[in-house]
């Protein structure tokens, strides 16, 4: 089976109904389970220490209203194993929409360190609390180091946004990064890692856009950064991001979230072949995504029609990144401008 058909598979069985593991190989499966218990062991236990919680109000003294982001996920997502909060990746990218739309901002983070992607019911209810503008999710790692289904992982990201997009929001996801870069993982499981995310990272890809959201690839940026300076972008236990690394990632998926918002450069409205850009059927699309971090791919429509014969259409991009933004802390209640009232905190 080629690669677009094993993702287009696993999307399916995640979409309607199945989940065996005949998509991924019951050999490829079984040596998973077999060995993910011990790179759990050696990356060690989670620590009680929870990472900084960047909820709360960015862009002080920036016009309103304030744009809404929920952030959604695992511990990606939190920034396990950083002490301040303006390195979290939640502080990154709140701070990074704040000074590119020039507008002030109110981030809720709901994600949870060791959460799996049927987690994402929970977090999806309190995301909604604030009626985002934008929700962005990163899930998927912990899918793979406890050998769940790809297809029920999908699933119930699928579910997610959905329910996030029925409420107004624009969903950026960012799938599941490539584990085999990850050093404490030992072949043959750091290669069983590597095919096991990469395609689950495709069939994310597929049931995002099949529900409206768009996805962006973070590959090994866990691409080749995180593989050429594992010592600096890993954080001190060799499987979580370090300060740095958080701040790479904050960097794929900023300009993304920016387009969700429709705070997109002149120069980027249209596509640009000559960067590789274009239209694709969206499984040759998600696997290119795969294979180059920092892709992002969107729905499109092709002389009037979503689909073609080779299922939907997408617009494949790769966003310039944005200049470097020195994150901010959060502040606990909205800073007001000098000359109107402020505005009420969301609820939640």
């Amino acid at each position: 089976m080629s690669k677009a058909g094993a993702a287009r598979k696993l999307a399916a069985a995640a979409l309607y109904g199945g989940g065996g593991v005949s998509a991924l190989g019951a050999g490829l499966y079984g040596v998973m389970v077999a060995e993910a218990k011990l790179a759990r062991k050696i990356i060690g236990e989670v620590s009680e220490e929870p990472p900084p919680d960047a909820s709360g109000w960015y862009g002080r003294n920036r016009p309103g209203p304030a744009i809404r982001i929920a952030l959604l996920g695992d511990s990606s997502a939190a920034g396990y194993g950083v002490g301040r909060v303006e390195q979290t990746p939640g502080a990154l990218i709140a701070s990074g929409v704040a000074r590119h739309a020039d507008r002030r901002v109110y981030l809720k983070e709901v994600c949870v360190v060791g959460a799996r992607s049927s987690d994402l019911a929970a977090q999806v209810d309190r995301a909604l609390t604030i009626e985002p503008e934008v929700a962005v999710v990163l899930i998927g790692g912990n899918d793979v180091t406890h050998t769940v289904l790809p297809s029920h992982s999908v699933r119930y990201l699928s579910e997610g946004v959905r329910r996030l997009v029925a409420a107004g929001a624009k969903v950026v996801v960012g799938t599941c990064p490539d584990l085999g870069t990850v050093q404490p993982i030992a072949p043959p499981l750091r290669q069983v890692a590597r095919t096991w995310s990469r395609r689950l990272a495709a069939a994310q890809t597929i049931a995002t856009i099949e529900e409206g959201g768009r996805s962006v690839s973070l590959g090994d940026v866990l691409g080749p950064e995180f593989a050429a300076a594992p010592a600096i972008l890993f954080g001190p236990d060799k499987f979580h991001p370090s300060a740095e690394g958080y701040r790479a990632l904050a960097n794929v998926l900023l300009p993304s979230v920016l387009a969700a918002l429709d705070e997109v450069p002149a120069e980027e409205v249209t596509l640009e072949s000559y960067r590789g850009e274009g239209v694709l059927p969206i499984s040759r699309a998600a696997i290119k995504a795969v294979n180059e971090p920092g892709t992002e791919l969107d729905g499109t429509e092709v002389a009037g029609r979503r689909a073609g014969v080779r299922g939907l259409w997408v617009e494949l991009r790769h966003r310039r990144r944005r200049a470097q933004t020195a994150a901010e802390a959060p502040a606990p209640s909205e800073a007001p401008d000098p000359d109107a009232n402020a505005e009420a905190e969301p609820v939640g």
